[in-house]
C-alpha cells in the first residue's frame, strides 16, 4: 500500500471530517491512480476544485499519484483569475447560468428575481438535470453530493445552506455575482426574459388595479406575466447583498 500525503483549502472543508479539516493528512493508494480519483475518494466532487498542486507543480485531474507525493487542491476560484496556471478547466465559471436541483425551487426564484438565469423543474430528475447542464454549459447547483461526481459534468457547486435565504447569499458570493445583480431582466415563473411595458398596456390587462404614480411595468416575453417594481424589491436586494 503507497501513501501520499494531501491537504485540502478554504470551503473544500467542509466536505471533510473534523480531523482531516485544514491539515496535511495521508492517503493510502493501490497501483498509480489519478489525482481525480483519489480527491472524489474523499468525498469532494471535481466540480469543486480549481487548482491542484503536485510537488509545487500544477497538474489536471488526469496526473497520476505517486508514493510521497505533496499533494494541494483548492477550490474554485471566481473572484479572480487563475489561468495562467490553471491546467484543469479550459475557461473560468465567468456565466452566471444554472440549473438547480428538485431541492431548490425557492432558490431558483430568488436567483431569477436578482437576474440570474436559472432552469428549475421539480419533474427533472438527475439524468435531465446533468443533460442540461452539459447541453446549455450551466452550472448545476444541488444539494445532492453524488451528482457532481458524474465524469461528464465540469460545472457544478454543493450548496452548503439549508435555508433559501441565505442560499442566494452564499451563491452571489461563491460565484461573485454582487456586481452582476439585474432586478426585473429574468421572469421568476418560467425564467424568460423581462422587458419593459407601457402603463397603459398594463391597465388594460388589470382593469380596476390601482397603481402608484412613476411605477415601471415589466412584461415577460414567453409567459406574459407582468411584474411591478415595488420598494420590496430593492430590499431584497439589499437584504441579500449585505450579507456577501
Amino acid at each position: 500500500m503507497n501513501i501520499a500525503f494531501i491537504r485540502f483549502y478554504e470551503e473544500l472543508n467542509d466536505f471533510l471530517p473534523p480531523l482531516k479539516r485544514k491539515v496535511v493528512y495521508p492517503v493510502h493508494f493501490k497501483d498509480s491512480p489519478s489525482i481525480k480519483s483519489i480527491i472524489e475518494s474523499e468525498g469532494i466532487p471535481h466540480t469543486e476544485v480549481d487548482l491542484i498542486l503536485i510537488n509545487g507543480n500544477a497538474v489536471s485531474f488526469k496526473e497520476k499519484v505517486n508514493p510521497d507525493d505533496q499533494i494541494s487542491v483548492y477550490p474554485v476560484f471566481e473572484s479572480f483569475d487563475i489561468s495562467p496556471i490553471n491546467v484543469i478547466r479550459l475557461k473560468p465559471l465567468r456565466d452566471p447560468k444554472f440549473v438547480l436541483d428538485v431541492h431548490l425551487g425557492k432558490l431558483a426564484r430568488y436567483l431569477r428575481m436578482l437576474g440570474f438565469d436559472s432552469v428549475y423543474d421539480y419533474r427533472y430528475n438527475t439524468d435531465e438535470i446533468l443533460r442540461i447542464s452539459i447541453l446549455e454549459k450551466r452550472a448545476i447547483l444541488t444539494r445532492n453530493r453524488k451528482l457532481l461526481m458524474k465524469k461528464e459534468l465540469e460545472m457544478g457547486y454543493w450548496v452548503r445552506s439549508e435555508m433559501s435565504f441565505n442560499q442566494v447569499s452564499e451563491i452571489i458570493q461563491r460565484f461573485d455575482l454582487k456586481n452582476q445583480i439585474r432586478l426585473f431582466s429574468i421572469c421568476t415563473i418560467c425564467n424568460g426574459r423581462l422587458q419593459p411595458v407601457e402603463k397603459e398596456t398594463v391597465m388594460n390587462q388589470h382593469p380596476g388595479f390601482k397603481f402608484y404614480p412613476g411605477t415601471a411595468f415589466y412584461q415577460c416575453n414567453d409567459c406574459l406575466h407582468t411584474f411591478w417594481y415595488g420598494t420590496h424589491c430593492e430590499r431584497f436586494k439589499n437584504a441579500v447583498t449585505e450579507r456577501v
